[in-house]
């Protein structure tokens, strides 16, 4: 039994990645229809939360269905990121997670996310002083260094387990990889056999299939993995991992009813939350992802991502039931 202090997560748990703009309430439900064992929410900006912004504050809603579930934050001051860290248990989450990972221009450079990974001591006082702010326990998530001449991850599991972290997550890329090429889960092997680590290590990059989860979970020996891109518009690849790991066997895939029927689901569940206008919009960026690899689905497709209303976007699902069903009973 994988445990984040008493938090009880099963044998080999699967945890949702926290992904700006797609990690919401709504993607959260589908996720944890399809499987998802731990979710974290959208990072949350310490910034944002401290000055009351309506878009921060918004990323705290969570809901009983989802727990466990983890308020995910990132700032660049440390004095900043304990009160926030306050704040965001105030909500009851059941765990506060902290992003040292985020690779991208907007948070790196403003001295937060992965840039953290350039000043260790830093990135050490300000895990202690969240870890003292709450009595939640606390993860990280971050990534193998800032470059290859930095890959100092295996030094900093240890500094943070020692300073109270409960579990840590490691993306097997640094800070100038971004995403691009292959993650190297490598160094993420070697934190789970170093005999010091007692901190639940979840590795995440590349799991986009139930065969990959298990090479690297026999091969790296970590206690579980984390998803990010490969569950957007697939939520079943939870269940898909989990079913494999056990039986060696593979789940049928989702047919076309399935992918229309969470698909509608996660755009309901959005206009519930976000208002009808929003809601629609931005379930945009998940259609193409609903229907990929489908033969002829580009013009459905096209179309969904310029529909305005719930029922512009209910028409077209519907057709699109209606022309695969056709298909499929020639």
């Amino acid at each position: 039994m994988v445990k984040i202090k008493d938090i009880e997560l099963g044998d080999f748990p699967l945890l949702l990645a926290p992904m700006e703009d797609v990690s919401d309430p709504p993607f959260r439900a589908v996720c944890k229809a399809g499987g998802a064992d731990l979710m974290y929410t959208e990072f949350v900006s310490s910034e944002g939360l401290i000055r009351d912004a309506v878009k921060s504050r918004q990323k705290l809603d969570i809901f009983e269905y989802e727990r466990p579930i983890g308020i995910q934050l990132f700032g660049s001051d440390i004095e900043t990121m304990a009160e926030c860290t306050k704040i965001a248990t105030a909500v009851s989450p059941d765990l506060i997670d902290i992003n040292y990972g985020c690779p991208v221009k907007q948070v790196a450079c403003r001295g937060a996310g992965a840039a953290l990974l350039q000043d260790i001591p830093k990135m050490v006082a300000m895990t202690e002083a969240v870890v003292k702010a709450t009595h939640l326990p606390v993860t990280v998530k971050t990534r193998l260094g800032w470059d290859d001449s930095t890959k100092n991850i295996e030094d900093v599991a240890e500094r943070l387990q020692d300073i109270g972290i409960q579990a840590l997550t490691v993306h097997g890329r640094t800070r100038v990889q971004m995403y691009k090429g292959e993650a190297d889960w490598t160094l993420i092997g070697r934190i789970k056999e170093n005999s010091r680590i007692r901190i639940p290590i979840f590795g995440n990059g590349d799991i986009t299939t139930p065969e990959k989860a298990l090479e690297y979970r026999n091969r790296y020996g970590v206690d579980g993995i984390m998803i990010g891109r490969a569950s957007i518009g697939y939520p079943w690849i939870f269940n898909e991992i989990k079913h494999f790991l056990k039986t060696g066997t593979f789940l049928t895939p989702p047919t076309i009813a399935d992918r229309v029927a969470v698909c509608r689901q996660h755009l309901e569940f959005s206009i519930r939350w976000k208002g009808e206008k929003l809601g629609v919009l931005e379930m945009r960026r998940h259609y193409a992802s609903y229907f990929k690899g489908m033969d002829g689905a580009k013009s459905f497709r096209n179309r969904l991502v310029q529909a305005d209303t719930f029922a512009e976007v209910e028409e077209i699902l519907q057709e699109i039931s209606a022309t695969y069903s056709l298909e499929a009973s020639y």
